[in-house]
């Protein structure tokens, strides 16, 4: 069984300089883009980061300083990545938690004006989670009998989460092969600001997942706690979060 496209999907996947998303930065993108036909283009970035990778960082993806000085920051690929995904939905392995995450705050980080809530998205993992709980390695082996060489390359990564799809689509026969469907799966339908710190419940109502408030209305904690909104702004959130609880405010103010 094939995956049911009604407009292409990209899947992405992203090495960085660590794992927070509101200090970490990308330092090389990959994705593959699959158009409703399934023909596939490959596009991987190397980005310069603005700060320097540490050395634990590197020993695990391999990518040094020295391997990016000469690379474009992403403010400079911010357009051209953007056209890529722009009308497409989006994939990736983990990418619920971290890849789209992350990107959302590039974006945010440089100012560019491009909403990746009109998009749907198909993390991988999600699935593999609630199938087979493991990670990627394990994930390419079981599903499609190979072993992942160049693991923690953006680009074999990519491939590899891509063909671990097909893969799982002929497997599990009860899976709808449409992207609505296999979005459901994962948990960034839920997300408001991509990190997690917000959510929706069933209602639609925003709820802080996080902190002394978690579980609890974010208008509510704004009306009861008058400092909790400047807390936010001044801390170390991520950009894109710090953008959806200031709608929130501006909102409950009437502005």
């Amino acid at each position: 069984m094939n995956i049911v496209l009604t407009r292409p999907i990209v899947f992405l996947d992203i090495e960085s300089t660590g794992l927070n998303i509101a200090t970490d930065r990308i330092v090389e993108l990959a994705l593959l883009k699959v158009d409703v036909a399934g023909d596939k283009v490959t596009k991987t970035y190397r980005v310069n980061p603005g700060m320097p990778i540490p050395p634990e960082t590197t020993r695990i993806h391999g990518i040094s300083d020295a391997d990016v000085k000469d690379s474009p920051t992403f403010s400079m690929i911010a357009g051209e990545v953007a056209s890529l995904i722009r009308g497409c939905d989006l994939g990736g392995y983990n990418s619920d938690k971290f890849d789209i995450p992350m990107l959302a705050e590039e974006f945010a980080r440089v100012d560019y004006d491009i909403d990746l809530k009109e998009n749907k998205f198909v993390d991988v993992q999600a699935i593999f989670f609630m199938k087979e709980p493991r990670n990627l390695s394990a994930a390419y082996k079981f599903y499609c009998s190979k072993d992942l060489v160049d693991a923690h390359s953006a680009t074999a990564d990519v491939e590899a989460t891509w063909e671990i799809l097909q893969a799982q689509l002929a497997r599990y026969t009860d899976l709808s092969p449409t992207v609505e469907s296999l979005s459901s799966l994962g948990q960034a339908n839920r997300f408001v600001d991509f990190a997690g710190r917000i959510i929706c419940d069933e209602k639609g109502d925003e709820l802080f997942n996080f902190g002394r408030y978690k579980g609890q209305k974010v208008v509510d904690v704004f009306l009861r706690d008058k400092g909790y909104y400047n807390w936010m702004m001044d801390g170390d959130f991520p950009a894109y979060t710090k953008r959806v609880i200031s709608r929130i405010y501006l909102k409950l103010r009437g502005l």
